[in-house]
């Protein structure tokens, strides 16, 4: 699974087990809503590890605990896929 949609997939079901909108989450987190919305829409492809700190922060989840899920098995990158034959 490509790591961008393993990261959307788990932030779209934190924010749902904790009933967190988009918004409230930008809020909580202190990342604006158009850099979320942005990744999320999938026109930005990647998330600075900060940012990501932040969101967890927002979503009550540590880096590890978000990283703690069978998503990021046989993760690769946008720039793998390109190389793969």
């Amino acid at each position: 699974m490509l790591l961008s949609v393993a990261i959307r997939q788990r932030i779209i079901y934190l924010a749902s087990i904790n009933h967190i909108s988009i918004k409230e989450l930008s809020r909580r987190s202190n990342v604006s809503y158009s850099t979320i919305i942005n990744f999320m829409s999938g026109k930005g492809k990647t998330l600075n590890i900060s940012t990501l700190y932040h969101l967890c922060l927002g979503l009550n989840v540590d880096l590890v605990d978000f990283f703690d899920n069978p998503l990021f098995v046989d993760i690769y990158d946008e720039h793998e896929k390109e190389t793969k034959v």
